[in-house]
């Protein structure tokens, strides 16, 4: 079944994910900056407010549970204070998390100080360590079964220890021989580390010190080094695809299997405020939506709108479920998400719809050919309700009902103009006699049409009887479809 980027976004509250990586504390200092001081030629901060959040590998738990994932976190924290809130700060998301605790390691902490929507300074808190050797068995030991018990891995390597040279290869092996998908973050060069991997999404200044090069994307032959040096990395480190991500130039996608056909996709982003953590919302909604079963197209665009709801919020932000439905409810045509939906599709995208407090109406017949009728009836269907659903009759059904010499038009014909029209949300097709069995499916809350009574109209029988209600719409007289053939063949 084909998926709309609606209805993967539901799937993700029954995607497992479990991500592994450097864990920190972010800490934000709030304030305003009116005067430099006497002393040097330096903003003086009036502090006002302080903030903790998850940051590094905790940013992309907090992010997964905001859309709504079952997440498993694995990691190492430091034994202190700053551990002991990570330890808070991820219990209160609802992760479940299998944390180990490093005597000798602190939890790295990085404080912003910020005026306005202005970064002033950034104070890094780190100590970078080998990860103990005593840390290692006991994280192998949790893997296979954490990674068994999930859809997909993302690995969010911030270079600070816990996705070492050993580790890590270790991880993708057992992904690979329980058959589960596994993205990483990367921010080493040392691409070894990640041999095998489904996908890698590396930012551009990451990929131009893998490759050794100093790209940009405004280069007249940026797209084919990008293209040659993937090749490479695929033909040495076996990886699946590179995502790599290009900030104000959205996102391109390179297929191990078909390296020469680039998906590029440029940024949704309205303005941007802060690119704190953006890469790590882009994880999280590129793995939710491969887990979910998605393709690395449809991922990579739900990714890529959630970086640019991100980069407009202050701070290390998340993007909500709700947010990233309305997001694509915005721009739908953008993305090439159809209106035109199979029953399945429907009975998963509409409930969802119906609890952001959508009202779902639908009205249904042949429109074999589009007339001024049609268009007056949809019109007043479409101010009974939010959503607009039409039914349309398979070819087979109006042959059954209208004769051998009917219909006009194809049903991927006439479903298409329908779709096309912006009083019209969604289309389905159905093939049963009438529209009954499509109701029953899809439990809209209002049905309209023109001409039936109640008595003559078991489609609004039925969904009386299930707590909706029926509207007789006004027909234009003097406009049918067999009038018009009747004064085409004349």
């Amino acid at each position: 079944m084909t998926m709309t980027l609606l209805t993967i976004i539901q799937e993700f509250s029954k995607t497992k994910v479990l991500c592994i990586g450097d864990i920190m504390l972010d800490h934000f200092m709030y304030g305003k900056v009116s005067r430099i001081s006497p002393e040097a030629p330096v903003p003086i901060f009036h502090f006002s407010d302080e903030k903790s959040m998850l940051g590094g590998a905790g940013n992309v738990v907090a992010n997964l549970r905001a859309i709504g994932c079952p997440t498993t976190f694995l990691g190492v924290i430091g034994n202190d204070a700053s551990g002991q809130k990570i330890v808070t700060l991820l219990d209160e998301t609802g992760c479940h998390s299998k944390l180990l605790k490093a005597k000798d390691i602190p939890t790295i902490v990085k404080t912003r100080f910020i005026a306005g929507h202005n970064h002033l300074l950034r104070a890094d808190f780190e100590e970078k360590l080998p990860m103990p050797d005593d840390l290692i068995p006991r994280l192998l030991k949790l893997l296979h079964q954490a990674i068994l018990s999930v859809d997909i891995v993302l690995l969010s390597d911030y270079d600070k220890g816990v996705l070492n040279d050993i580790l890590t290869p270790k991880i993708i092996k057992i992904c690979q021989e329980l058959n589960k998908p596994v993205l990483v973050d990367p921010k080493t060069i040392n691409y070894h580390r990640y041999y095998g991997a489904t996908l890698v999404k590396p930012n551009l200044k990451e990929f131009s010190a893998v490759t050794g090069l100093s790209l940009n994307p405004t280069d007249k032959d940026f797209l084919n080094v990008v293209k040659e040096k993937s090749k490479a990395l695929f033909k040495k480190f076996k990886i699946g695809g590179i995502v790599l991500t290009l900030s104000e130039y959205g996102m391109l996608y390179i297929d191990a299997k078909h390296p020469d056909d680039l998906l590029q996709i440029p940024t949704k982003a309205r303005e941007v405020y802060d690119v704190s953590g953006a890469g790590d919302t882009s994880l999280a909604v590129l793995g939710a939506s491969i887990g979910a079963g998605a393709s690395v197209e449809q991922a990579i665009q739900l990714a890529n709108t959630a970086s640019g709801i991100v980069v407009a919020k202050l701070g290390t932000a998340t993007v909500s479920r709700d947010e990233l439905i309305e997001r694509i409810q915005e721009t739908e045509d953008d993305f090439g998400v159809s209106k035109i939906l199979t029953i399945d599709q429907a009975k998963k995208l509409f409930p969802m719809l119906k609890s952001k407090g959508k009202k779902i109406g639908f009205t249904n017949g042949c429109f074999d050919l589009i007339h001024l009728g049609h268009l007056s009836s949809l019109k007043q269907a479409k101010e009974y309700c939010d959503i607009l659903v039409v039914g349309v009759n398979s070819d087979a059904s109006i042959k059954r009902y209208k004769g051998s010499d009917r219909p006009i038009q194809n049903e991927e014909t006439r479903s298409n103009i329908l779709a096309a029209l912006e009083v019209v949300d969604y289309v389905i097709v159905f093939n049963d006699d009438t529209a009954l069995p499509l109701v029953q499916a899809i439990r809209p809350d209002i049905i309209a049409k023109e001409g039936y009574t109640l008595d003559q109209w078991p489609e609004a029988q039925w969904l009386i009887k299930n707590g909706g209600k029926a509207i007789n719409l006004k027909r234009i007289e003097g406009h049918s479809t067999t009038s018009q053939i009747e004064k085409m063949k004349g």
